[in-house]
């Protein structure tokens, strides 16, 4: 787009600069075309008779072919600043960020992999933990409906088969030991709530390490650029303000560098951390439930009489 517009104006500049010049020629050639003498009086001299003819040449107007030389510069000037930048790269250099991290120094490479990592984290957990969510009391009138109706234990089986989530997951495996006990049943429950627990849970240890390391990383940039500018004042003869300063913003880039990947990691994390507590609460009370069901139904604890 940039070089389109500049070729447009480079062209429209050519055209005017040859309509410059060809008006200078026109009136060049009517200079030139020669021109009857004049009829003598009887008080003319032979200076007045004399044959003026000839070709005498019009002057080019300059000021004119220079001020459209510099209409020409600034409508490339236009031309190149009016475009806004459409690509991502673009947009980023011209924001400085580009810049900026390459005067942060090599400590801005593993800084900017942790924010990719985490990234990636945040949004798998985002999708994995949405997926999750179940609507927890419709889904135990479901349940409780299907234990109560002809269809038994099947029944509630099928049910929690056929609902995504961890919740429906736990209350099945639970189900599948009812017919032995109940203890049975809430060690069933225990035993699936933990493995359902851990597959919620990954990931975040991911996160914590990224929220823990990126401002150590920035830390250690911040003595790299301390080092490198106490390295330049020892050796120079003169100390100024330019000596030190690409130590000195090394060291404050890759600080920013480190907390500004720190903060969303530790809030994403802490997010997370209670949404899970929040499915641990919804397993404990649905776990709850079914098991009073399924003892007002009849099932047994072990060692009891029949």
């Amino acid at each position: 787009m940039r070089l389109e517009r500049k070729q447009l104006a480079s062209v429209v500049a050519s055209l005017a600069l040859m309509g410059a010049f060809g008006a200078a020629v026109v009136a060049q050639d009517d200079a030139a075309t020669p021109t009857p003498p004049p009829v003598p009086s009887d008080t003319a001299t032979v200076a007045d008779t004399a044959d003026t003819s000839g070709f005498a040449a019009a002057p080019i107007d300059s000021a004119a072919i220079d001020s459209l030389a510099l209409w020409n510069e600034e409508f490339e000037d236009l031309a190149v600043t009016d475009v806004e930048p459409r690509t991502f790269m673009e947009r980023m250099a011209a924001s400085g960020a580009v810049e900026q991290f390459q005067k942060g120094g090599v400590f801005m490479w593993p800084i900017l992999a942790l924010l990719i990592i985490g990234i990636g984290v945040i949004l798998e957990r985002f999708y994995t933990l949405g997926r999750a969510r179940t609507n927890v009391r419709t889904l135990m009138d479901r349940i409780l409906a299907a234990l109560r109706g002809p269809a038994g234990i099947e029944g509630a089986i099928e049910v929690c088969d056929n609902t995504r989530g961890p919740i429906p997951s736990i209350l099945s495996a639970g189900l599948r030991r009812s017919n032995i006990s109940i203890e049975a049943t809430e060690k069933a429950i225990e035993s699936a709530g933990v493995v359902e627990l851990s597959f919620l849970e990954r990931g975040l240890l991911i996160l914590a390490t990224i929220a823990n390391v990126a401002p150590l990383l920035g830390f250690l940039g911040t003595v790299s650029g301390m080092v490198s500018a106490f390295d330049a004042i020892a050796a120079a003869d003169q100390v100024n303000a330019k000596l030190v300063a690409s130590g000195i913003s090394e060291a404050l880039l890759t600080t920013m560098a480190g907390l500004v990947v720190a903060i969303p990691m530790s809030i994403g994390h802490n997010y997370f951390v209670s949404q899970i507590d929040r499915f641990v609460i919804e397993m404990q009370e649905t776990s709850a439930d079914l098991v009073d069901t399924l003892v007002d139904l009849g099932v047994k604890r072990e060692g009891a009489s029949s």
